[in-house]
């Protein structure tokens, strides 16, 4: 149980927090994700996005992205079925809207992975979205993680390499940068860093008035 809703009247049903976390292509974000849910089951739901991209190996459709072809994908878009979607390395990524308005409505905290141009987009249109910038220690250490995946090219790794660095120039626009040095350490840190954010005044003033008005009743002899 998330801090906000410890001690909480039921009858308050608080909305969850819409959270995007980006970072370097092997920053680790996919695996603190995954992490994340599988110990706070309850608190958080992951966003499945689509993708056009080839699956890796041991990736399944509908479990890591929904594996679209590029005439699927643009159908979407067409539809306006999409919250963003965003063209990264020759592959299209998108965020479905549907899954995510519900989760949130249930008070799940709703988890999305989309690199930074999407994330900016979000954060544009639903301001109380809380942005996480995933990281390695140091370039080196990003480069081994591409490279120790055997999943690509060396064109690939380089092409990755060199969107890492324009990405980096976009770093500051997010609340938060997450060093994902060791893995254990690292989700915990976002953990909390989520579990604080529900407690803040600014995501609290449904619960502030309904106390407000509580107390005036009291103040009156009530």
């Amino acid at each position: 149980m998330n801090y906000y809703t410890k001690g909480m009247n039921s009858m308050d049903t608080p909305k969850g927090i819409l959270i995007v976390f980006s970072g370097f292509s092997g920053s680790g974000k996919g695996t603190v994700m995954k992490e994340l849910i599988n110990r706070y089951a309850n608190q958080y739901a992951l966003s499945i996005s689509a993708t056009t991209r080839a699956p890796r190996e041991g990736e399944e459709n509908g479990r890591e992205y929904f594996f679209k072809t590029r005439e699927e994908f643009e159908k979407m878009i067409e539809k306006n079925e999409l919250i963003e979607y965003a063209l990264y390395v020759e592959n299209y990524y998108d965020t479905p809207k549907a899954y995510v308005d519900e989760q949130l409505a249930a008070g799940k905290d709703v988890i999305l992975e989309i690199e930074i141009q999407g994330a900016l987009k979000i954060k544009e249109m639903f301001p109380e979205t809380l942005l996480m910038f995933v990281t390695p220690p140091d370039a080196q250490t990003l480069k081994e993680r591409l490279v120790g995946r055997g999943t690509e090219t060396a064109e690939v790794i380089e092409a990755r390499l060199s969107r890492a660095f324009e990405e980096s120039q976009g770093m500051e626009a997010y609340d938060y940068l997450i060093v994902n040095d060791t893995l254990d350490a690292c989700v915990e840190q976002v953990h909390s860093i989520i579990s604080n954010e529900h407690a803040k005044m600014s995501r609290n003033q449904e619960f502030i008035n309904r106390i407000r008005d509580e107390l005036k009743g009291f103040s009156k002899g009530e």
